[in-house]
Parts: structure tokens; sequence; C-alpha cells
């Protein structure tokens, strides 16, 4: 039954019901229709004429509104709808060159141009065909790139050209680092200004705010021949702010005139502008606060980055509709101003397309993610930085709204946190293989960058193509940052961002000449090493290839070595001695024969043996990680990862905490590093422990080998997280020291061999310290600390005499120094107290407060701290600050070894990273199945080098093929 209606309202069968009634007649109806008509024009035009109003705001109050106001908003228009582009006119000049810098004659250079040769086709450039070194001479002047020739005639050149004879030295254009905060903190991290951490979104902020001229680190970054970086905000926010690309040359000894962040643009003309946003764990756990804000879960963080977009594409919507009808009635006819509001004017810019954004981004959700949003609201991203985890979707970054985004990485700096442990160490090569541009970074101070084109160096020897892994650091940056017509090639018409190579800029040490910004020297007296006169490198195609471990038993036969460690043979041939090759031949593991071995080669080949040929083979002992957390922590940011932090009171150690079978260590033993001495998580002076001996490849603790010395030393902290996180101060940490050992010397308890209690309590461990039988190991920086350590020293070992006075000998403190970024200060008074040194890092930049004086290296200091070391005859090894740097450890004393002036030889540059461990410790190297060796194709201190097969402490041999 229907609801009954109200009075008067018609039913539906009302409304449809035919009807009685008369029709109006046919000039009724006209008429009607007529009146009609006339209402509707009317009520349109007034609806139309409202509209308009409304629209184009006509009706302006004339006496409210600035007509001068009005037109220069108008004015704004033309910016809001600008587009940046290239250059198309060749340049006079360089916006950026000083009046005074005089002309510029670089003579009898190796010249990288950063393209390839005229008519190369594309598919051919990619192949690598085309690029070359070339020989000749650069002009420069007027802050510009003039003209390349293989013999430029000075006669021909003005006057008063200064001419630099380059002597066939390397060539190429300034490195180019997009990923840097460098100026953003001070020296010694005393002060910070990279994160703005208000709100989770702060586009509106600028990286140039908070950019120091002054600091020290500008000099010795561009002594690694960094010209130009692009200057970010840090990542603790999902939109960071904009960020700018400077360049380091820094008032009048630089050939600036000012001392200004202004005068460090770049680009003058700030062409495009830049902004800094990141993905992932950063804001989550830096920003969210559960209960409080977000975003505290990557689905908060997809919702601020579409709400902010949202509203900026608002904003930009209604400057357009302002600007349109502006066009269309004239700029005083408007009845309000452009809407202005700074908190969405630079996120705006990036929607009209005026802003190159660069995303810190790891994981496939967090690309993805962001590769919809680009889509969603019409922008491009320009890169992925840090990108872990690109190598896995490269069809995920072609989606990407605008262009294919470029992956801006790390060689090899992986497994930090979760984000960082899905990584490979081949991402550059797989990436360029699917035509994605890999570029390299140094994330400064994450990376020193000073030393940025170490990571384009490495990536090469992981199979990044050479003129794609120089590209990484010169050209591909500069055309990410909308500047490929102006840097990052030596061409005509470009900046003369110029650096005179020692070496090949992708070989290990390679150190700059001399370094040019805009045509000016930046160093007025460099100091550069003595080496040899280096060829570029021959580009190794091979390198490409992924090497895949199997194990192996039974015979296994390597022929083409061209270096044995002397250990192995009398008649091993020296490196250097390419003449000849001899061949290995081993058994379960074990080094039977090395030399012509035909005999043994013909017996192993009677039982089916495994041939294996090198090119340019090295046979070595393993290499020796010391002090590191290897086999103690894994991923660095996450502490169910770690054996933990040790307690404030007594001594643990790191044996009862070693595990097995992670990806730092797999990595670390696939470059050659089987033995490590680890020593546990030190934080602070409290927290002391006893390191452990190990192999790295032992599948755990109770495999035959696997722990080598369950207690190798006693090791305190006496930087300066001794005083952030343990006793207050270095002075107090120093006399509690002080004070355990005296109450050792004076202590005349004997501790039983059989396992006590008592015996592994740290006055036990000091007992064994004083007595000479277990060597006391202190982190430490600065030179003042090491002057203490050695009054330290003297004290106890006065004090030890006079308790041994009936005795005709009493033992020495065994101290090793492991840090020591300052301890060329003290060179001479380490010698003297027979101190042996691991630095750890070898070449440290002034990270900490307690390494301020420390030395950077040439072309800006005359050495670095090994230098000295060496010179003063102090025994010296080398060790890394993070674990993730350890298959690195070759490389390292490669670099020491490059850049000694003939203070190493091959074999002591092998050593800094083996025997001179074991020498300074005062222990034996831990025997295997007979002698443990590794064999490399090529040389382990060189970039390339690759290790073929390990020995195993048991039967048989890892061998990668």
């Amino acid at each position: 039954m229907d609801k009954p209606l109200p009075d008067g309202l018609p039913t539906y069968s009302d409304a449809t019901a035919s009807t009685s009634a008369s029709r109006p007649t046919w000039a009724n109806r006209r008429r009607r229709r007529r009146g009609v008509r006339v209402v509707a024009t009317a009520c349109l035009a007034y609806l139309a004429y409202s509209a308009y109003s409304i629209a184009s705001n006509t009706q302006r109050p004339s006496s409210i509104l600035s007509v001068e106001r009005l037109q220069e908003d108008y004015a704004v228009c033309a910016a809001l709808r600008r587009k940046p582009t290239e250059a198309s006119e060749p340049r006079g000049y360089n916006k950026r060159w000083i009046n005074g810098t005089k002309p510029l004659l670089i003579r009898n250079a190796t010249i990288w141009t950063g393209e390839p040769a005229t008519g190369t086709s594309e598919e051919e450039t990619r192949a690598g065909k085309g690029w070359s070194w070339v020989s000749g001479d650069v002009f420069v002047d007027k802050g510009l790139i003039v003209q390349i020739q293989p013999s430029i005639q000075s006669a021909s050149l003005p006057s008063d050209t200064d001419i630099f004879e380059a002597n066939g030295r390397l060539l190429t254009a300034g490195i180019v680092d997009m990923h840097s905060h460098a100026g953003l903190s001070s020296v010694g991290d005393l002060q910070d200004d990279t994160n703005e951490m208000s709100t989770d979104i702060t586009p509106y902020v600028r990286s140039i705010d908070g950019v120091d001229p002054l600091q020290p680190e500008f000099e010795y970054i561009k002594s690694g021949g960094v010209t130009t970086s692009l200057f970010l905000p840090g990542s603790g926010n999902n939109m960071g702010g904009e960020a700018y690309v400077l360049k380091f040359a820094v008032g009048k000894k630089n050939g600036r005139k000012e001392i200004s962040q202004q005068d460090l643009y770049a680009d003058p003309d700030r062409n495009w502008r830049y902004m800094k946003m990141a993905c992932g764990e950063n804001p989550k756990r830096v920003y969210g606060k559960v209960g409080e804000h977000g975003p505290v879960s990557r689905l908060g963080e997809a919702w601020e980055f579409r709400h902010a977009l949202e509203q900026a594409q608002q904003y930009v919507k209604e400057q357009y509709d302002w600007c349109a009808a502006a066009d269309s009635l004239g700029a005083k006819n408007m009845a309000t101003y452009l809407k202005k509001d700074l908190e969405w004017e630079s996120l705006g810019a990036v929607l009209r397309g005026q802003v190159r954004i660069n995303t810190h981004c790891y994981t496939i959700p967090d690309l993805e993610a962001f590769v919809r949003h680009t889509n969603e609201f019409k922008f491009r991203v320009y890169a992925f930085h840090h990108a872990h985890q690109t190598f896995l979707v490269p069809e995920i970054l072609k989606r990407a709204w605008g262009g294919t985004p470029a992956a801006a990485l790390f060689a090899d700096n992986m497994y930090y946190k979760v984000e960082a442990y899905t990584a490979s160490e081949r991402a550059g090569a797989i990436l360029y293989a699917h035509n994605i541009t890999p570029t390299y970074v140094s994330d400064n101070p994450v990376l020193n960058s000073q030393h940025v084109v170490f990571e384009a160096a490495k990536a090469y020897g992981y199979g990044l193509p050479y003129h794609a892994a120089l590209a990484g650091v010169t050209s591909a940056p500069a055309e990410l940052l909308g500047l490929g017509d102006r840097i990052g090639k030596i061409k005509e018409g470009f900046d003369a961002d110029i650096v005179v190579w020692d070496s090949d800029p992708l070989s290990a040490g390679a150190t700059p000449v001399q370094v040019w910004i805009d045509g000016a020297p930046q160093f007025k007296s460099p100091y550069g090493l003595k080496k040899p006169q280096a060829e570029p490198l021959v580009p190794d195609t091979k390198l490409a290839n992924e090497l895949k471990m199997s194990s192996m038993n039974g015979s296994v036969v390597f022929t083409g070595i061209t270096y044995a460690y002397p250990k192995g043979s009398q008649n091993a041939p020296s490196e250097g001695d390419h003449k000849d090759s001899i061949s290995a031949v081993f058994n379960n593991g074990k080094l039977i024969c090395l030399g012509a071995c035909s005999f043994e080669i013909e017996a192993a080949q009677s039982r089916n043996t495994h041939m294996v040929h090198l090119e340019h083979g090295h046979l070595t002992p393993p290499l020796t990680a010391f002090s590191t957390t290897l086999g103690l922590t894994e991923i660095d940011a996450e502490p169910d990862t770690h054996d933990g932090s040790p307690p404030s009171e007594g001594v643990t150690r790191a044996t009862d905490g070693l595990f097995f079978g992670g990806k730092q260590l797999a990595h670390a033993y696939a470059h050659g590093i089987t033995r490590a001495i680890s020593a546990p998580n030190n934080f602070g002076f409290e927290a002391k422990g006893v390191s452990v001996g190990f192999r790295t490849g032992a599948k755990h603790s109770l495999e035959d080998g696997a722990i080598w010395a369950d207690e190798v030393g006693l090791h305190y902290v006496l930087t300066l997280a001794a005083k952030k996180h343990g006793v207050g101060s270095i002075s107090a940490a120093i006399g509690i020291l002080r004070g355990k050992l005296l109450d050792a010397v004076n202590d005349n308890t004997t501790i039983a061999d059989a396992p006590t209690k008592d015996k592994y309590e740290e006055k036990a461990y000091l007992k064994r310290v004083v007595n000479g039988s277990l060597p006391l190991i202190l982190s430490v920086h600065s030179a003042d600390t090491i002057a203490s350590i050695i009054r330290l020293k003297s004290t106890i070992e006065t004090a030890i005499a006079k308790a041994a006075s009936t005795s005709s000998t009493s033992p020495k403190l065994r101290i090793v120094l492991i840090g020591a970024a300052e301890a060329h200060i003290v060179a001479a008074e380490l010698a003297a107290a027979s101190v042996p040194v691991i630095l750890a890092p070898l070449q440290p930049h002034q990270g900490s407060w307690d390494q301020k004086r420390c030395l950077t290296g040439a072309p800006l200091t005359n050495g670095t701290t090994i230098n000295y070391l060496l010179d003063a005859g102090i025994l010296v090894g080398i060790s890394v600050e993070e674990t993730w740097e350890t298959r690195d450890l070759g490389l390292l004393a490669g670099i020491a070894y490059a850049n000694s002036e003939g203070k190493l030889t091959f074999e002591e540059g092998l050593d800094l990273v083996g025997k001179n461990v074991y020498e300074a410790l005062g222990i034996e190297e831990p025997k295997g199945n007979g002698e443990e060796w590794v064999v490399w194709e090529g040389s382990p201190l060189e970039i390339g080098a690759r290790v073929k097969a390990v020995g195993k402490v048991g039967d048989g041999m890892d061998v990668w093929q």
C-alpha cells in the first residue's frame, strides 16, 4: 500500500493521466512560447554576465587594489610558465668568470673528453666504442674551454697566458658529486643544519641557507678533483626542501671576488631548481611519532606525498587560472592579486616542470609508490638516490612519468640498515645493461666526497663499463642536473672545470696534481706525489662477467700466475715480472707445487683435474680484517642483528657473541679477507672487551679451525666516545686505565690455568697485559691522547720494572693503537716507544673533533699519516671503521702502496693487511691446512682484481668462475 501523500501534492497517476480540458489555440501557444523565450534569454544573459564577472574578477573596487602590484603579478605569470632549457647559443664567456683570471694553456695532456668520437652510433656508444684518451693541449680563457688541439702554439695566445705542463698526465673534467651535504655541518660535527625537522613536509626550506663556505671540507673535497656538487637537505623528511648546485671555489685564494653562498652557484642564472625528497625508513623513524604525528608507516608516507602534491596542484591551478584571466582581461582589471604562498611555491614549481627532483629511495615498495606519485601528479623524478634495489626492478623505473630516473649509487656501501640489506655490488652494471644511468655519489659526510671517484673506480671493478663508470662522476650527473651543456666534459664552450691526475682516475690511489674551477687554479703550491708516469687503464671487458662460487675437492691447477708471495716458492715471480708465468697446483686445498710443476700437472691431469688459466694471476696469503665488528654485527641500524652492547661493568669476549653465515662475512670472504680479528661493539670507554680471531668462511664456531684464537687482545676506547658513552672525560678514562694497570702490576695473586670465574674478570686480563702475554689495544685519534698513552706506557713499564727488580728483565707493555688519525704529529715519539699503529681509516677527513688535524693528502697536504709513520719506522697496518668497508681492504692497501713514493714494496703493501697485523699484536699467523692461500686474477692491490680461489682450512677449495 502506497504511503499517503500530503494534501495538494499530485500523484504519479495525476501527472500522467489525460485531461478533458480544452487545448490552447495555435496563436496562444505561439505567444506563450515567445514569452518563455524572452524570459529564458534574459535569464541566460544574466547568468552568463554573473559568471563572467565572477570568473574574470571585473568588479574590482579600484580604490582597493594597486594597479602597479597587479602588473607586477602579471609579470610573474611569465616566470610561472617558463620551461627551463639548455643554452643553445655559444657563450662568449662563463658568467662565473672573474675578470683578472689569466688565460691558461695546459700542454701535453692525455685527455678524456667525456664523449665518444663523432659518428659513433648510440649502440656503439653504450658498448664502449668510440671512447678514448687523446693527446693534446687545452686552452682556457674567460672561464671557458676555448680550444682543444693536438698542439696549440703559445705564440698565438694572449701574452699573459699561464702555461701548465702536464707531461702526458691524464686530464678530465671536474668530478660532479650529485649527492652531498658538505658545508651543512661543521668540522667535527659540532653543529648540523642538514635537516629541518619541524614537520615532515618542508619543500619550502632551502639548503643554501645552511651552507657555510668557510668549512675546511670544501678544500679537501676539492683536492679529490670534485669541482661541483648538488648540496641536498637531509632525508629525515619526506619532502626535505630545495637543493643547490654549487662549486667549491671560495674567496680570493680560489680566484673568486668574495666569500659568499651566492658566489658558489654553479649556474648564476639558476635556470633549474632542485629538490630533495625521501621515502622509507628515515622519515618513518626520524620524524614519525605514534599518536602525535606521522608518518609512522609507508602507508602514511604515501599519504603525506599525495596530500602535499594535491595542495600544490590546487595552488598551481589557481595561479594558472588567474594568469589566463589576466591574459584575457588585462591585469589592471583583475579583482584580486595573484595568489602567492611560500609554503607551496617550491612544490608548485615542481608541478610546473621547473624543478629537478632527487629522491632518497631504497626498496621496491618505495620506488614503485614514488613512480605512482609521478604519474598521478605529472612530475618527473630525475634520480633515485641510494636506490639499492633498483637493479631488481628496472621495468618499474621505466614507468616513471616524464622519463626513466637514474640511480645515484654507492659502489659497495651496503648492509647498514634493512633497506640496504638487499643490494648488489653489480647494481650499476645491471642497471646500465637495462639502459638506466648509474651515477656514483658520496652522501658526504657518509662517505668523504674527496674520494667519490673511488666509488666509480670500484663500480668499474664490479663490471660497469669503463666509460660509463667515468661518466658516472662527470658527464652523467651533469646531464641529470640540467648542466650537461656546460660541465662534465672537456669540450669547447664548456666551463673550465679541469683536473689533471697523477694516474688513471679509476685506479687505486689516483690523485689530482692540480684542479681548476672556471679556469682559476685552486691550489697555489700543490703537493705532488713522486709516482711513475701512468698510462690510462686498458678497459677489461671480462669484468662484466659475474663469477659464481663452487666448492671443489681433489686437484685444482692454476696457470698464468705472474706474482706469488715470497713464502710460496724461492722461484716465484715478483710483482712486475710478467715475462714468464708459473703454475700453482693445489690438492684438497693444500698448495703442493708452485713453479713449472710439469710432473704435478701431468699427474693431476690423469685424475681429471680442474684447470684454470689466469691473466696476470696472483697468489697471496689471506687478508686480515682487524678490530672490526665483522661477525658481531650484520645490519648496523638493527640491534637485533648485533651481538649487542657490552655492559658497563666487566669484560665481554667477542668469541662468545660470534655468528656466522651473514652477508658481511660472505662478501669479506669473496674479497680475499678470510681471517678476522673482531672486538665487542665498543661504544665507549666502559664497553671494553676481548677480541677473537676467526675465519670468515666458517659455517659455525665449532667447525675445525673456525676460531683460531679465543682471545687476541684487550680493547678500550679513548676516542671521543669515551666521554660521550662512558666516564665523561678523556682524562678520566686515561686516569682510570692507569689505575687499573697499576693495580694489576701490584697484584700478586695468580690465576689458575683451570677455568674459573676469576679467569674471565677484567683484572685477570689486565694482569696478562702487564705481564706481556696479552696486547692492550686502544682506539684513539687525537695526537694529544696518543701522547698521554705514551706517557701511560712509560709509567706502567717503570712500575713493572720496579716490581720485577729481582729479575734481569721485565716485560714490556704491548700497546697497539687503532684509528690514529693524528698519529703523524707524534710519529717520532711513537717510534721511540715502539708502539705499532693500525690506521682506521687510512684516509681520515676530520669526521670528529679529535681528527681535526688529520692529513688529507696531496695536492693539499704533503703526504698522509701513513707516509709519516713509515718514515719514522713504525710498524703500520690498515683497517676500516665500518663493517661494510672490510671488502675494500685490498684496495686500501693498494692506495697506500701506490702513494707511498717507493716506501713500500708490493709485498709490504700486502703486509699492511696481513703480516703486520700479527706482528703488531705479537702473535703468530694462524696456520690451516699447511699454508693458506688466495688465488687472484689481477693484482689484489688494484681495481678489477677478483678472487678466483680460496684454499679451505679443511679439505677442498672454493673456486669462483
